[in-house]
């Protein structure tokens, strides 16, 4: 799906109310402050690549606000990934403040307050995704808010470069290519987040950062065995049981916890994936459920929705796109 907002048509009185409404829709609630409401001008284009979404905004000098009064009707959160083109743009959350110029990018997380302001007519891309997606590929990806990446080298020149090329092969794309490319972009930034030598030092010390990036790293690739307890984890990757949960207390999550939430994660990955031919039980045996009945309710409390519903819902909207 693709979405294109104007202020261009839109009275001049009208205008506020307009860009308050496009932003949450394309986003999620913000409050704004314009320097001059009656000569605002905006332009906002959206693409939808299945679970991500893709937006390129325009607009003149602007201040975001997100409040705690956003926050408590929504569940979900999300990250947005901005990607100046035009003029700096700054933004503070969590007592850290970044100043971003054309050539870097930065996050943005939805459930903690913050503050997004440009001075000068601004040109962004901005990347929603989910926060599971990024979680499910990298540890802690709130750490990395307020921290600038560079967008012109490596990975994150290239994670910067696909965003440019997308616009003009939307309309050919099928439904299933483009959410192979949302999830292209989503590996694409977790590599640049990967590469830059700050992901090993960010929340913790080096030491205690590289044993947790070794423990996830096997049991990622070791998703289908069903006896990923503590001792098989710690044994693997040459660490005591005792460490290994002294390691988990630091990320407030048990071992148990976190490799359910990832087994999770790969199953809706699967379900979502259109050409999987596979049940929906040998999507959960597949990734280390013993159980399909067991895996049905854990779904279902994860996500609210059980994995055939959800799978019906996802070809669904994949019909109607086509």
């Amino acid at each position: 799906m693709k979405s294109i907002i104007t202020t261009e048509e839109t009275p001049r009185h009208d205008r506020s109310r307009h860009w308050h409404e496009a932003i949450a829709s394309a986003y999620f609630p913000l409050d704004l402050t314009f320097r001059n409401t009656d000569n605002f001008a905006g332009d906002l284009m959206i693409w939808t690549l299945g679970d991500v979404s893709l937006s390129r905004l325009a607009s003149e000098s602007l201040q975001y606000r997100r409040l705690p009064k956003h926050m408590k009707a929504e569940r979900d959160e999300h990250f947005l990934v901005t990607v100046p083109i035009r003029s700096q743009v700054n933004f503070s959350q969590c007592g850290k403040e970044v100043q971003c110029q054309p050539g870097g990018f930065f996050l943005e997380r939805s459930h903690e307050p913050y503050e997004f302001w440009h001075d000068d007519f601004a040109d962004l891309w901005v990347m929603k995704v989910e926060s599971s997606e990024l979680a499910a590929e990298i540890r802690q990806p709130d750490r990395f808010c307020s921290m600038q990446f560079n967008a012109t080298e490596g990975a994150g020149g290239l994670f910067t470069d696909m965003l440019q090329h997308i616009p003009a092969r939307f309309d050919a794309m099928s439904e299933e290519v483009r959410r192979a490319v949302g999830k292209q972009l989503v590996d694409l930034l977790v590599l640049s987040l990967k590469a830059d030598e700050r992901t090993l030092t960010a929340g913790s010390s080096s030491v205690r950062t590289a044993h947790l990036t070794r423990i996830e790293a096997f049991v990622r690739r070791n998703l289908h065995n069903a006896e990923l307890d503590p001792e098989t984890v710690a044994r693997a990757c040459g660490l005591s049981v005792r460490y290994l949960h002294e390691l988990f207390r630091d990320t407030n999550q048990t071992l148990g916890s976190w490799v359910r939430d990832q087994r999770l994660m790969a199953c809706r990955s699967a379900l979502a994936d259109p050409s999987n031919r596979q049940t929906v039980a040998e999507i959960a045996y597949r990734f280390g459920f013993s159980d399909h009945a067991q895996f049905s309710r854990a779904f279902k409390a994860h996500y609210s929705i059980t994995p055939k519903e959800f799978r019906d819902q996802t070809r669904a909207r994949m019909r109607t796109a086509n």
